[in-house]
């Protein structure tokens, strides 16, 4: 009886193995075909509506989002803090596209900015928003004791991070809802996928961008909405300070790949290479990678990699 019950209970194990290997090679084929092969056409995105509306649309991720969706056929909302980086960036795709550009000047520090942004909204179809903007802890990486003042830290990267994602959504969904069509694309990062130390407050607001994004792809996905989270890890920019390599893609780079991959799950890391490192980070075990060891190998690095992007000709 013993013997029979171990046997039963290896043939389960073995086919839980296969099919799990089997589901990740599926997985990784999906990513090949729709990033190398098939993709999402233009039309899809201009069928949603006329607009796309970008935070943090001004750098890295949220320009390159920018400028894809404006080549796509839409007009674009760019929202941002900086006057002149909006008026340069609104130029730039204006003149590559020839597609109408919006700029709004907030700070989404401040708590009181959504009454403006409706106001700047009204009128507007808007078929994409893609909640990019965010902010990282300072110093970082680092403990949380280390965290430069961090009462005002905190407070900043709930609003930045958090509120903007939610007051965002509640802004252009109601009438996503009533056309039954409308893409949210809302960006986290593939520091969420674990408890990360050195990163663990910005990695606990991006984890609730995850679980927020979820949530309301439950409730809508019905109504012909997509609302996903996009979670990259790498990604080369300002706020990052990482070059571009095997791993960590340019923007312009992943905003392609994450695009291609719209139709791909209520959730992604946005290219097959994040895809890979979220699966085999996730078999490495805990007690190594919060161990005090690797904790500073880690830092170290991080530190060099920000050291070498900040001064690439040195």
């Amino acid at each position: 009886m013993e013997t029979f019950f171990l046997e039963n209970a290896f043939i389960l194990f073995g086919i839980f193995a296969v099919c799990n290997i089997f589901l990740q090679v599926t997985k990784c084929l999906k990513y090949l075909v729709l990033t190398k092969w098939v993709g999402v056409p233009d039309s899809f995105f201009q069928s949603l509506g006329g607009w796309a509306v970008i935070t943090g649309g001004t750098d890295g991720i949220g320009k390159a989002f920018a400028h894809e969706f404006a080549k796509c056929g839409l007009n674009i909302v760019l929202i941002s803090r900086t006057k002149e980086k909006l008026i340069k960036v609104a130029d730039e795709i204006e003149q590559a596209s020839g597609r109408k550009v919006k700029t709004i000047q907030v700070n989404f520090i401040k708590r009181d900015i959504y009454q403006h942004i409706k106001e700047n909204l009204r009128g507007l179809e808007i078929g994409v928003l893609v909640n990019n903007v965010g902010i990282m802890q300072k110093p970082d990486p680092c403990r949380f004791l280390e965290i430069n003042d961090i009462d005002k830290t905190i407070d900043d990267m709930i609003s930045v991070n958090m509120i903007s994602v939610v007051k965002m959504t509640q802004l252009v969904l109601p009438k996503m809802k009533e056309r039954q069509k409308g893409l949210i694309l809302n960006i986290s990062s593939g520091v969420a996928n674990a408890p990360c130390p050195l990163y663990g407050l910005y990695a606990s607001t991006k984890i609730f961008v995850e679980r927020f994004s979820r949530g309301c792809q439950a409730e809508y996905g019905s109504k012909g909405i997509i609302i996903k989270s996009l979670m990259p890890y790498g990604v080369a920019s300002a706020m990052s300070r990482v070059n571009p390599g095997i791993i960590t893609k340019s923007a312009n780079e992943y905003v392609r790949n994450s695009l291609d991959c719209t139709l791909l799950g209520e959730r992604g890391h946005g290219c097959l290479p994040h895809e890979i490192l979220a699966y085999v980070y996730g078999k490495i075990p805990h007690w190594i990678t919060y161990s005090d060891v690797f904790l500073d190998k880690m830092r170290n690095y991080l530190q060099s990699s920000a050291r070498s992007y900040s001064n690439p000709q040195s």
